[in-house]
């Protein structure tokens, strides 16, 4: 007689924002998209908005060499029908003039409903990072 076959749980709605930041990272959008409801409104910095990631991994190399993010925590704030998930941190890589940073404070906020990212905000300190880089007060 053989084992019984261990049935795999379904990802947590933090599991999932976690794999879409991750794919994020590499970067590779279209396995980041895989965890998100097509069309979802991804605003970005800024108030960009996007459609898809590739959108923000666009704009990232625009203002980086390359950005990691460090995930310190995930706040769940689950709800009836939707679960809102916190992703906060720092980033660090390097500016395009190849200067390394680190400790740039980051705040990602997703919805999530029925297993995937149905809307995601972003916020960062890149700005006034890059303010203070050119002699402007932040």
């Amino acid at each position: 007689m053989s084992a019984p076959v261990k049935a795999e749980r379904p990802m947590t709605d933090a599991e999932i924002v976690e794999a879409y930041l991750t794919a994020s990272m590499i970067p590779d959008p279209d396995a980041a998209a895989a965890y998100m409801k097509p069309g979802t409104v991804i605003t970005f910095t800024g108030g960009r908005e996007f459609d898809h990631p590739r959108g923000p991994t666009g704009f990232n190399a625009k203002r980086y060499r390359w950005v990691k993010k460090k995930m310190d925590r995930f706040d769940v704030c689950p709800g009836k029908d939707e679960t809102v998930v916190y992703s906060v941190g720092t980033l660090h890589g390097e500016w395009m003039d190849g200067t390394p940073f680190e400790g740039n404070r980051y705040v990602d906020r997703f919805v999530v409903r029925g297993g995937q990212i149905v809307k995601m905000d972003v916020w960062n300190d890149s700005a006034e990072r890059i303010l203070v880089q050119r002699g402007i007060e932040a």
